[in-house]
Parts: structure tokens; sequence; C-alpha cells
């Protein structure tokens, strides 16, 4: 893990930044807005509409902003990665999803309980662990801001399976567990839910 990553809140950082981070692929397409949105209106929404949603969510460059929704990392100054971390029941496609809910008995609106849904690591910078930081600084905003408990759904391929990035953006179970999280339920087969409790 970079003992020189140094993570904000989003508010904290500038648009440019994290539009920096975003790149022009899959994240620059999303802004991470299907997580919130649902897959039936993020398709017909366009990108632009996408990015002022996320913009107004984020507060980039408002300091005294009472909220934002994730987090920025940066590596000797330069931008390089984000997470996404709110209460869990603002993610709209993860509330209409069997997979946080399978086999347990869990209120999807409670406000108290945070989710990390997503991260994007800039191109270049990819493969260096940057996602740890990032998990650990969600685990302990969520804690700061009133979280009884914080989840995470990562992806959990088979050995020797090859997933692509875009599939890795919900994170690694190794990720979670070095933010503390532990797998409390396997809804599917690729799929785990990890939670730490406050």
């Amino acid at each position: 893990m970079h003992d020189d990553v140094r993570v904000v809140p989003a508010n904290e950082a500038s648009w440019d930044d994290l539009q920096t981070v975003f790149g022009r692929g899959g994240a620059a397409k999303c802004q991470c807005q299907r997580i919130k949105l649902g897959d039936h209106d993020w398709f017909r929404m366009p990108v632009e509409m996408r990015a002022h949603r996320l913009r107004e969510e984020t507060e980039c460059g408002f300091r005294d902003a009472e909220a934002t929704s994730g987090l920025v990392a940066y590596l000797d100054g330069e931008p390089v990665g984000w997470v996404a971390v709110e209460p869990r029941a603002n993610y709209r496609r993860l509330r209409g999803s069997s997979v946080p809910w399978a086999g347990r008995q869990e209120d999807p609106d409670d406000p108290l309980v945070w989710a990390i849904v997503c991260f994007a690591i800039r191109a270049g910078f990819r493969r260096q662990g940057l996602t740890r930081p990032l998990a650990v600084a969600a685990v302990a905003y969520a804690k700061a801001h009133g979280a009884k408990a914080v989840e995470g759904y990562p992806m959990v391929p088979k050995a020797g399976q090859g997933v692509t990035w875009g599939e890795m953006n919900v994170g690694s179970p190794g990720t979670f567990r070095s933010a503390g999280l532990h797998e409390v339920s396997r809804p599917t087969v690729r799929r785990a839910v990890m939670r730490l409790d406050f």
C-alpha cells in the first residue's frame, strides 16, 4: 500500500481533478450514475446530464459543503483515484438488485448503513494497490458521518478467470478486507457481500 497517497472528500477536490481520474473510458461515460439511477434511467440519460448530477452530488470545490458522494485520491499531488461512498439507500440500482439482500433480513432504506460501491483508478496508475487506501478512507468517512455499518459488494472471480477492469470497479475482496470488512454472504458465484459494523 502506498504511504504517500492522500485521500480527501470530493468536495475538497476540484471537478477537473475528478474528471482527470475518470479519463475518457467507462468511468467518464458512467459518471458514477448507473448505480444511483438504475439501468432504465441511466441508459436514457446523456453523459452530460450524468456529469451534471455527479457534480451536484460531489460538490467538488466547495470545502464547506455538508456532504459529498465520494473521495478522491492523490499520489504525489496527481489525482489518481475515486471511490463512491454514501448511505446505501441512495443507490437505486443497488436497492433493486438481489445481490445485497439474498439470505439477509435487511432494511434497504436504513440510512445508517453506508455502501462503498465503485472505484475508479486513473489510467497509468492501475494495479498499484490504490483501491486499498481509498477503501480505508471510505470506511473512516462513513463512520465519521454517522454510519452504524458499511458494506461493499466485490467481484469474486474464480481462480484463473479473467475479468475486465470495468467489472472490478466494485472492488475485490482483498480491497475490502484491507479496510476491515468481512464476508457476510455470497449471493452469487461471482459476488460477495462484505460488511463492517461499527
